[in-house]
């Protein structure tokens, strides 16, 4: 599950966006909180994008525009080399890492061109392919499904 939807200080700015209904969700599971991006880089840190490089994906920095998507790449398949047995996965939509089918990507001067998967997301599609993997939108399912 993405750490900062479990209450850990993980973010970019420094902040979380903890979900209890997630975590009372899975409460009956053994959860291991995942974050590739604060190993790496600290929190808080730069702000990471999604970007489009002739037709391929690339993880940029957004201010010294440094390419981190190999240092990422290997943190999220040494994480799936790590836990090859899991049984669901819950991911930060949204983010660069975690967003499933709502990352924003953008081009090299940050225009959105289109909503895709973060590069983790992305990495766990193609290497968890028999578990279910969704965002933490599907608290608002939830929740409507509990009115």
């Amino acid at each position: 599950m993405s750490a900062c939807l479990l209450g850990e200080y993980c973010r970019y700015d420094g902040k979380t966006k903890k979900e209890d209904e997630i975590i009372k969700a899975y409460k009956d599971y053994e959860i291991i909180p995942f974050c590739p991006e604060a190993p790496l880089f600290g929190t808080p840190r730069e702000r990471i994008s999604v970007v489009e490089i002739e037709g391929m994906h690339r993880i940029i920095t957004d201010d010294s525009k440094k390419d981190v998507t190999e240092l990422l790449e290997k943190a999220i398949k040494d994480f799936v080399k790590s836990n090859p047995h899991v049984d669901a996965i819950v991911l930060k939509s949204k983010s660069p890492s975690c967003g499933l089918g709502t990352t924003p990507v953008v081009d090299i001067k940050g225009k959105v061109l289109y909503l895709g998967n973060g590069i983790a997301a992305q990495i766990f599609q193609n290497e968890y392919t028999d578990i279910d993997i969704k965002d933490d939108k599907f608290v608002e399912k939830l929740e409507k499904v509990m009115l």
